[in-house]
């Protein structure tokens, strides 16, 4: 006797029914990492989160990507080595691509722009020659592309100081152990705002505008590259349907792009 059709697709359709259903594997987090004492690009606040400018692009690609991600803060230094180590996929924290970072990482296009100034009490007669500096204590923060201008430069004839992190930079002015700090004109509007930047202001000429650090780039791990291209993608996408202006806002009332 033969089976009606409909029969035998009722029982095939029980029995799909009737199998243990399991979810698509989930895709592995993406696992990005900035430095948490950058401010206003990324700080860690007095509830112990991460926050900032860099935290929220982060979280936007993320959106973009449609990915989940974490987020851990890492000191500067140790970034690209960690990176390297494989211990996390990217870094977003406002960092210049140079020819020897290349050598350890892949860096997408920029994600902002800015120029290096010095910053200094108004009364400071400063001139960037090595004459004009010749006896000054000059900071930036350690490991960056400011202090590698700043010993290039004025190394012999300033003291050069650094610090592990910028907050440490502009409480050593604050204090009058240094004449100037060399940083992101940006992160020095950011300071300027604050009751201890109150006295101080931009001092001298901001940085050539071919110099290095005047473009901010997300650094992906070199085994990443179709990552890479992702994330630019990603950015181009927070750029058109405007979820970068809208962070942009949040921090600057100009736009950094």
């Amino acid at each position: 006797m033969q089976t009606p059709l409909r029969l035998i697709i009722l029982v095939l359709f029980t029995a799909v029914i009737a199998l243990p259903w399991k979810p698509a594997q989930a895709q592995d987090p993406l696992r990005i990492a900035t430095e948490g004492a950058y401010p206003p690009f990324n700080e860690v606040d007095k509830d112990g989160k991460l926050v900032g400018f860099d935290v929220d692009i982060a979280m936007a690609l993320c959106e973009a990507m449609g990915t989940t991600c974490t987020l851990e803060s890492v000191a500067w230094d140790n970034l690209l080595p960690e990176l390297n180590a494989g211990k996390f996929d990217v870094i977003v924290a406002s960092m210049a691509k140079t020819p020897e970072r290349e050598e350890h990482a892949i860096f997408t296009d920029y994600y902002y722009r800015s120029r290096s100034m010095f910053v200094g009490t108004p009364s400071t007669l400063f001139f960037q020659t090595r004459e004009g500096v010749k006896g000054m204590k000059l900071a930036a923060q350690e490991g960056t592309v400011q202090e590698q201008y700043l010993r290039d430069n004025f190394e012999g004839s300033a003291s050069i100081v650094t610090a592990p992190d910028m907050k440490d930079c502009f409480d050593m002015l604050h204090k009058g152990e240094v004449d100037a700090v060399l940083s992101d004109s940006l992160t020095i509007f950011d300071f300027l705002q604050s009751d201890k930047g109150k006295r101080f202001d931009f001092i001298g000429n901001p940085l050539p505008a071919d110099d290095p650090s005047s473009e901010a780039c997300i650094a992906v791990a070199k085994s990443k590259p179709q990552l890479a291209a992702q994330i630019n993608s990603a950015l181009r996408e927070i750029r058109f349907n405007g979820t970068y202006d809208r962070i942009n806002l949040k921090y600057f009332p100009f736009s950094i792009y």
